[in-house]
């Protein structure tokens, strides 16, 4: 019987599977998961409706199976019309989930055609495409190591 909260059998099993410096990727629903990932990469689709499952309720339970070494979201461009808006509204809820966590890495974001490039990694094992309709919500994680 599993103890943490994460009970999505595929997802527990790629993580299962996931070493040290794997990449997992949760997607908002406007993520083309189809054709950027990993050489390596499983897709999970979690896009039951609009707005349901969200990134933050993924984040949540996959924060509570495995360790953390680095948290990225993808960054918006300074000549994106987005930009002028500042921060996104999920990212201070994925701080507060993975302070939460114990996550000690802090929320960096990656400029979004880097963010692509890291994804596009023979590290990215797993993406969870979610139907968030918040934006830029996507979250990238490397997996930490086991500690005593």
């Amino acid at each position: 019987m599993l103890k943490h909260i994460l009970i999505h059998p595929k997802i527990n099993e790629v993580l299962g599977r996931a070493g040290h410096h794997a990449r997992i990727l949760i997607a908002d629903g406007n993520y083309p998961a189809s054709t950027k990932r990993g050489p390596h990469a499983e897709v999970v689709c979690l896009n039951l409706s609009p707005g349901v499952v969200t990134v933050a309720q993924a984040l949540h339970a996959v924060l509570s199976a495995i360790p953390i070494d680095e948290i990225n979201t993808m960054g918006i461009p300074a000549d994106d019309p987005y930009a002028a808006f500042g921060e996104p509204k999920a990212w201070p809820e994925f701080r507060a989930l993975a302070s939460a966590a114990g996550v000690k890495a802090p929320l960096t974001p990656i400029s979004k055609w880097d963010f692509y490039r890291a994804v596009e990694s023979p590290d990215h094992v797993l993406t969870i495409q979610t139907a968030d309709q918040a934006l830029w919500a996507n979250v990238l994680l490397t997996v930490g190591v086991r500690t005593p």
